[in-house]
């Protein structure tokens, strides 16, 4: 069932974005062609111009990253263009990616298409059992739809179309803005910051007691070169470490990452959020991937990016 990359045009959707960018750099240690094209060559929401470009490249696998991605406020504010906008990027490269005959391609879902209350460590299984998280619902039910036709294209032309959801990823190419980026990196900012100014606190959203789980980007990147290779099948895979933290654990880890000991703050008047959320990554682990860093590893990886990027 193996798929083998030797000699194979590789097209890397999204190769801008965090994901795409560390799926480029893992499979140029592959024997294989990478193909990226960026929104001036290509408009993947343009379901013409996504056909024409596919007829021309005629790529052998499609790893499918390309979303319109964001945070909360972004996805409560644009309901429309997270729905919309997702929903044509995946339908026009899918059904492209067919038209042409495409041997392979992998579509990146998300952990937020499991329901809000789903059973913790999350499963595969627990998919459409219940109402989403309200706040990124327009996001979920995208990719949902994505995971969805590549189904439908496996169940109706025996396609080799495959999915997978990643867990919280965290790395080079991360969002470091305060305002819009995610906890861990928010986190290594604010420590670094922190460090500069000798400021003695450094403040928490919540009670620091929520549980999250970690993946390195170049982790991930690996397991779904892995997937590529190695997986054919409906079920949408989980990709995560396993291994969860709490979010005063992981200040003190990039605090000790950092080489600064502030004490930690916390603003009860913000969030906590959900109070667990890990991924059961079973599946994927017992076909033979379990190759995640050590949290404390990737932060120290991901603070020196950051520190490239100042």
């Amino acid at each position: 069932m193996s798929y083998d990359l030797t000699g194979k045009r590789v097209w890397v959707a999204g190769h801008r974005g965090m994901v795409g960018g560390a799926v480029v750099r893992r499979l140029e240690r592959e024997p294989c062609d990478v193909i990226t094209a960026g929104r001036d060559v290509v408009d993947l929401i343009n379901q013409q111009a996504v056909a024409d470009w596919m007829a021309a490249e005629k790529p052998d696998a499609v790893v499918l990253c390309a979303a319109r991605v964001g945070g909360i406020l972004a996805n409560n504010s644009y309901p429309v263009d997270f729905l919309y906008d997702n929903l044509m990027i995946e339908a026009n490269i899918i059904r492209a990616a067919h038209d042409v005959g495409v041997e392979k391609l992998l579509f990146l879902g998300s952990s937020c298409i499991y329901p809000k209350l789903a059973d913790q460590p999350i499963s595969e299984d627990a998919l459409l059992t219940g109402p989403l998280e309200p706040t990124n619902e327009w996001y979920a039910i995208a990719k949902i739809a994505g995971i969805k036709l590549c189904q439908a294209y496996r169940k109706q032309y025996g396609a080799d179309f495959i999915s997978a959801q990643p867990t919280n990823l965290y790395g080079p190419g991360d969002n470091y803005d305060l305002q819009t980026s995610h906890v861990l990196p928010a986190l290594i900012r604010k420590f670094h910051e922190a460090k500069e100014a000798g400021a003695p606190s450094v403040e928490l959203w919540g009670s620091g007691t929520p549980l999250r789980e970690f993946l390195h980007v170049d982790d991930l990147a690996d397991a779904l070169v892995f997937l590529l290779k190695d997986y054919s099948d409906e079920i949408p895979l989980n990709v995560g470490s396993g291994v969860e933290v709490t979010i005063r654990e992981l200040a003190e880890t990039i605090a000790e990452v950092v080489g600064y000991q502030a004490d930690l703050t916390f603003d009860a008047t913000k969030p906590d959020g959900t109070p667990r959320k890990l991924m059961d990554s079973a599946r994927l682990h017992d076909l033979g991937w379990n190759d995640a860093r050590p949290l404390k590893d990737g932060i120290a990886h991901a603070y020196a990016h950051y520190l490239e990027s100042l």
